[in-house]
């Protein structure tokens, strides 16, 4: 199941394509919205979300499931960071190649292991 947040709060369960879309166009400076994979089988967090940063740029960040899958992108284009979120959601192989993707798992490394 996917579930989109505002980081504070679940704004849709199952969200849907406008919704994700409406979410994302609505983003001022400091907003997130964040849509995460919900599979109780699994351990892990599965998700991508988007940043609204204050110099007016979409910092897109996304997580497959354990810290060392961590990854951070930005963009000047909304269009762009709905797209790579839509992709996302739908299991689109190539939702992320329009992107230079970093690693940021050292940035999370001593809060996850324990």
């Amino acid at each position: 199941m996917l579930v989109m947040s505002d980081g504070a709060r679940v704004v849709a369960r199952r969200p849907t394509k406008p919704k994700i879309s409406a979410a994302i166009a609505n983003l001022q400076r400091g907003d997130v919205v964040i849509v995460e994979r919900v599979v109780a089988e699994d351990s892990g967090d599965w998700y991508v979300q988007v940043l609204m940063r204050e110099d007016n740029t979409f910092q897109l960040e996304y997580r497959d499931g354990a810290p060392t899958e961590h990854y951070q992108t930005r963009t000047v284009s909304r269009e762009k960071a709905v797209a790579a979120v839509l992709g996302w959601v739908k299991g689109e192989p190539d939702w992320k190649v329009a992107f230079k993707w970093n690693s940021i798992a050292a940035c999370f490394e001593d809060n996850d292991s324990g």
